[in-house]
């Protein structure tokens, strides 16, 4: 009787261990770099892909010009085109979660919402990955609800976009969903 109990209770044991690293693994947020040196990082970047997400439902190219201000903040200007050719802009500051430490940070648009419930419409932007010389960036949050894949130009070649994905996906991302910025040619044509 006391060898079936005691097979029992390893059975038991086992079993909320294998359970528990299960879950761990889901649980695990993306890796970012170590830091991020705001002074190289500020300028215009170009979305190449991002995951669906409700504000940028209509965009078919986005871009963003971050510029450090003197509190160590950066200014966020992001600029959405729509299949029918119209620029659409929104403002905001992006500042770090931890004092001091640049590859977390938060951002706040200026906008009804977050007027209406400061300190709660804020959404994390994490830097995944940067490449060699800053010009291509991996953006990301948490619970890898969103994810930008980012460029300090429009295009570039396959193998850096191979690159980039066989990143995100180690992180945990799922990239079969990622949207594509659109060519220019099909800009204001209607097509999409």
């Amino acid at each position: 009787m006391i060898k079936v109990l005691v097979r029992f209770g390893i059975f038991v044991m086992a079993s909320f261990l294998a359970i528990g690293f299960a879950h761990s693994a889901d649980n695990l947020e993306p890796r970012t770099v170590d830091s991020v040196d705001l002074k190289q990082y500020q300028g215009t970047w170009y979305e190449l892909a991002r995951l669906p997400m409700f504000f940028q439902r209509k965009c078919v190219q986005s871009e963003a010009l971050y510029a450090l201000k003197d509190d160590g903040n950066m200014a966020v200007t992001n600029r959405c085109r729509t299949i029918e050719g119209e620029w659409q802009e929104a403002k905001g500051t992006a500042s770090p979660q931890v004092p001091g430490k640049t590859d977390k940070l938060w951002v706040v648009f200026d906008n009804w919402f977050s007027r209406l419930l400061p300190g709660v419409a804020k959404g994390d932007y994490w830097v995944l990955d940067i490449g060699a010389g800053y010009k291509t960036a991996i953006v990301g949050n948490p619970d890898r609800k969103y994810l930008w894949l980012l460029s300090r130009t429009p295009n570039v070649s396959e193998s850096v976009k191979q690159e980039m994905l066989s990143k995100a996906r180690q992180q945990g991302y799922d990239t079969s969903r990622l949207i594509w910025r659109e060519d220019d040619s099909k800009i204001g044509k209607g097509e999409k």
